[in-house]
This record gives C-alpha cells, sequence and structure tokens, in this order.
C-alpha cells in the first residue's frame, strides 16, 4: 500500500511541476511600456501607432460599410471580423492615452498654480481622443474616424 502512495503522490507531484511549466510558457506577456520611471519614452512613436490604428478604423468602417447589405455567409463572417478590428484599435487608442499619456506623461497641476490651465487643456485633448475612440466603436460612420485623427493630430501638439 505505501508503495502505491508513494507512487500516486510521485505521479501527482511530476503533473504538478509539468503543469506549473506549461503555465509558466504559456501565458502571454504583455506587451506595454514599463510603469517604472524609467525614463524612456518615445512618444512620436505612440502618436504614430494611434494614427495607425485610426487607419484601421477608417478602414474597417468603409469595409463594413460596403459589406452591409450582403447576406452570405461569407460577407457575414468579414463583416464580423472587420467590426471585431476595429474594436480592438479603438480600444488600443484609449489604452495607450491612458497608460501611457495620463498616467506617466501627464503631470497635475495644483489649482491656482502656475501651468493649471495648460493642465486642464492637456487633459481635455487627452479625453477627446478616448472619447472619439469610443464613439467609433459605437458607430460605422466615417465622420466619427475623422473627428478621431484631427482629436490625435491636437494630441501630437503636446509631445513634438
Amino acid at each position: 500500500m505505501k508503495r502505491y502512495g508513494l507512487a500516486l503522490s510521485s505521479i501527482v507531484g511530476v503533473m504538478g511541476l509539468t503543469m506549473i511549466a506549461v503555465w509558466s510558457m504559456s501565458t502571454p506577456q504583455a506587451a506595454a511600456h514599463c510603469q517604472v520611471p524609467c525614463g524612456i519614452y518615445d512618444d512620436a512613436a505612440r502618436i504614430a501607432r494611434l494614427r495607425e490604428d485610426a487607419a484601421t478604423i477608417h478602414k474597417a468602417v468603409d469595409q463594413i460599410t460596403k459589406l452591409g447589405g450582403a447576406h452570405d455567409v461569407t460577407s457575414i463572417n468579414q463583416a464580423t471580423r472587420w467590426i471585431m478590428t476595429k474594436e480592438q484599435h479603438a480600444s488600443h487608442i484609449i489604452e495607450v492615452v491612458s497608460q501611457y499619456f495620463l498616467t506617466q506623461k501627464v503631470k497635475p497641476v495644483a489649482p491656482g498654480a502656475d501651468g493649471y490651465e495648460a493642465y486642464l487643456k492637456k487633459l481635455a485633448d487627452h479625453h477627446a481622443v478616448m472619447s472619439a475612440a469610443m464613439k467609433t466603436k459605437q458607430t460605422v460612420d466615417g465622420g466619427k474616424v475623422d473627428v478621431l485623427f484631427a482629436a490625435i493630430d491636437t494630441l501630437a501638439k503636446h509631445y513634438k
């Protein structure tokens, strides 16, 4: 009986270690900039990526519109894929603005202190990008994408 207990505990132990090894190798890694004060920032690259995301949203809106009247399975599948792509890129814009720019680049200024009005303007410009990205998720309106591009252009002025 002791032999079976020892064999069973050995098997359970090996299985546990195997599961840990597999889990640690298959865990997705976050592809975000660190949130420690490393001082390595590439604002221009992030602005360029926001513009790329907006361009992808624009293409998705065009493709969804073109596929909108079709009822065949292939067209429905493609429209669904474009909708998902549009959602992902809009979410990425919101994530970059909130997790990179707002948390790491925008420093708070106390009310009444020098620079407070500029701080409020900067916050409003960041909010405009996130709001415009969110609105592109809610519609299939090219005009909303134009608003997003304009908001990104305004935001970019803070990071030249």
